[in-house]
């Protein structure tokens, strides 16, 4: 008999198929991606491995329970309904967090509020005794979504949003998200088989995403915990075995991953942060302008990056675009580059014509992801010399 149950991996905005993929190289069953979010199924082991190893899930979550609901008296009553026994005791403490949908559910605080008073009712009815609410650290969160009068009740098994990755003490003004980083690399097609660069690179989020990536590291090996190492029936030695499994597929990696910043105190903040994620002997970041530097490799690189934007920073958009332009054409032959920019207007500035655009969220900024393919020489030389070989 299968012991799998269905999950959901909660992601960003744009990162579906890219979760989907991810899930199905780790070995889940049945997966289909949503709006911004992937179901999927596995067993308990594969609950760990999903929440260890995966780089676009902000959440893995376990539903247990679905229902409709016309008003709060009816969550109460189905929250109440429930054998939350199976879950928690009068010593656990818990949390409820709430997404609400719904032109009769409106305020998701006052949804939560209602079914964690019924969970206590229920516990403290059977048990005589009440548990705590713990919003930082609890023994067991509880995640409700109201979509219209659809109410789906889950047991948060990750805590904490994954992006969270537990190497990152020291952060620049707005630093990027860890799932975002690692989602922009994969969607970029970045597989560590060739050099590699961020020249804007920060806190070195980028960088340490893209070694993870081409190391094939678990995303998540450096964290505190998860929130299933809470739960009643967690499985410890299995826990261990997954981790060892996952640290046992690493690979080697054969080139160079470059960051370049120009404040020096950027360039201390991305040498701690890489490492604390012990990424040292992979990652070299260098003090450096990227609009006076040139391409450090003869052979193809790959660049990702996250250019500062009006929000962050006081510079001219205009002349930053165009010399991002400027830069990539004089200096970077050979090169695919990819950043994500919210300054939709600055893009015009650029100068090159982007071979792809994708829509994503930066935070809850309306941002793309673009492409600039640099070719050795000119488009028109390519073709010419590609032509000549397939005609020889």
């Amino acid at each position: 008999m299968s012991n799998n149950f269905k999950m959901v991996a909660k992601t960003l905005y744009g990162f579906e198929e890219i979760l989907a993929k991810e899930l199905r190289n780790l070995g889940a069953m049945n997966v289909v991606p949503g709006v911004r979010s992937v179901s999927f199924e596995g067993d308990t082991g594969f609950m760990y491995k999903a929440n260890l190893c995966l780089r676009t899930a902000i959440k893995i979550i376990k539903p247990i329970a679905s229902f409709r609901i016309r008003d709060e008296n009816e969550l109460y009553k189905e929250i109440y309904a429930m054998d939350w026994k199976a879950y928690l005791s009068a010593d656990t403490t818990l949390a409820v967090d709430a997404t609400v949908h719904s032109e009769k559910f409106t305020h998701a605080l006052y949804v939560a509020q209602k079914t964690k008073d019924a969970i206590v009712d229920k516990i403290r009815d059977e048990s005589g005794e009440r548990p705590d609410v713990d919003l930082k650290s609890p023994d067991l969160r509880i995640n409700i979504h109201i979509q219209k009068d659809q109410c789906n009740v889950s047991l948060d098994s990750s805590g904490a949003s994954l992006h969270h990755r537990g190497y990152k003490t020291a952060t620049n003004i707005a630093p990027i998200n860890e799932v975002l980083a690692a989602g922009l690399l994969l969607l970029s097609g970045w597989d560590g088989q060739c050099d590699f660069l961020d020249p804007m690179c920060g806190s070195g989020t980028i960088l340490i995403e893209a070694a993870m990536i081409a190391c094939n590291i678990p995303a998540n090996i450096n964290r505190k915990g998860f929130a299933f190492e809470k739960w009643s029936d967690f499985d410890q030695s299995l826990f261990e075995k997954i981790i060892s499994s996952s640290l046992n597929k690493t690979r080697e990696f054969h080139f160079k991953i470059k960051g370049y910043d120009k404040a020096p105190s950027a360039v201390q903040k991305a040498e701690d942060n890489v490492a604390n994620a012990n990424l040292s002997e992979y990652i070299k970041i260098e003090r450096q302008n990227f609009f006076l530097s040139e391409k450090y490799t003869e052979k193809h690189l790959h660049m990702v990056f996250n250019p500062p934007y009006g929000e962050r920073l006081n510079i001219e958009m205009e002349d930053f675009y165009a010399n991002i332009g400027n830069t990539l054409k004089r200096q970077y032959p050979g090169t695919d580059a990819w950043f994500i920019t919210s300054n939709l207007e600055a893009l015009k500035h650029v100068g090159l014509r982007p071979s792809r655009k994708i829509k994503l969220y930066n935070s809850h900024l309306e941002s793309k992801l673009v492409k600039y393919a640099i070719y050795e020489g000119s488009k028109k030389a390519k073709y010419n010399e590609n032509h000549r070989t397939q005609n020889s």
